[in-house]
């Protein structure tokens, strides 16, 4: 069977966000059997359970983009402005764990606290809204 390349990237994406879900919940595990509260560090949890989330978003996407009217060229481009978004979230998250760092991110305004996150909602529902409404269009409209 093949399948259109945005969802062979859709499903590629899920996968890795499934692994890196697993290979951050062994980190999860590793600081709560070290920690003397047994606690990880807080964005080590973000990540591991963000991870875990976007798999499954992906799985949703893969879904909706296969029933996509737009050409092979324009469903890669929709998918991958949320995926892009995702992964980095997530990197981000990674790195705040690594740094051991336990206060909230957003209680300073910067340039991730401010125009990323504008970005983020951008990428993330623009995309989403292109690729639920192709899903829309061709099972409801056409």
């Amino acid at each position: 069977m093949t399948l259109p390349p945005a969802v062979k990237i859709s499903l590629l994406v899920s996968g890795l966000f499934l692994l890196n879900g697993m290979i951050t919940g062994i980190w999860k595990y590793a600081k709560i059997m070290t920690s003397p509260d047994h606690r990880a560090p807080a964005y080590v949890d973000i990540a591991h359970r963000t991870s875990f989330f976007y798999s499954f978003a992906c799985l949703v996407i893969a879904a909706l983009i296969y029933f996509s009217p737009f050409t092979e060229f324009w469903q890669i481009v929709v998918v991958a402005f949320p995926f892009a978004y995702f992964a980095i979230t997530v990197v981000g998250y990674m790195k705040e764990g690594y740094l051991n760092r336990t206060e909230n991110m957003f209680s300073e305004r910067n340039f991730v606290t401010t125009y990323f996150m504008y970005g983020l909602i951008v990428g993330e529902i623009g995309g989403l809204i292109f690729i639920l409404g192709g899903f829309i269009y061709t099972q409801f409209i056409t």
